[in-house]
């Protein structure tokens, strides 16, 4: 993906749904071909209405996993029935905004939700709190810390300077 993902404001807890899927079915694919049969993974998802998700069945999973409209990965079927039945215990327990509410930071927030969730690992999470507005550490700051920045990899900051260094010699 080039740049930032959107950003929704969350309305129901099928938006937050919707939206926490879109990651689980990106781990390891393109974001081009997630995107490209998004539309027709929401169909099959029966428009991610929460409920109606959490309650598929094995035998639900196993004809997605025969559907040639989604990505016919068992785990991440399964994930998304999983998650959407965790996101409804949360809302029932206590709400799902304010239990993201909850959290005094990101990382303490990002360890629950990985302990609660399923395939939604470091990347996934940060992607799904970003596009549902979520506060998140700056990108950059946050995947240094995590070590997914090839050593040398210039942040926004050095790569400007770099940038009017270059700029300065071509003169």
């Amino acid at each position: 993906m080039e740049g930032a993902p959107p950003q929704y404001t969350a309305k129901t807890l099928d938006d937050y749904l919707e939206h926490m899927s879109k990651p689980v079915f990106q781990a390891g694919i393109s974001w081009r071909v997630v995107d490209a049969k998004w539309p027709t993974i929401r169909s099959a998802f029966k428009g991610f209405k929460t409920e109606r998700v959490a309650r598929m069945s094995d035998r639900d999973v196993d004809a997605l996993v025969k559907d040639e409209r989604v990505i016919r990965s068992r785990p991440k079927i399964a994930a998304v029935v999983h998650n959407a039945g965790t996101l409804v215990a949360i809302e029932r327990e206590t709400g799902f905004k304010k239990y993201l509410r909850s959290f005094d930071d990101y990382d303490a927030l990002e360890k629950d939700l990985r302990k609660r969730f399923k395939f939604l690992g470091p990347s996934g999470i940060y992607h799904f709190l970003w596009s549902v507005k979520q506060p998140v550490p700056e990108w950059h700051t946050w995947a240094k810390s995590r070590g997914m920045l090839p050593e040398g990899h210039a942040t926004p900051r050095k790569a400007k300077a770099n940038t009017a260094r270059a700029a300065a010699r071509r003169k």
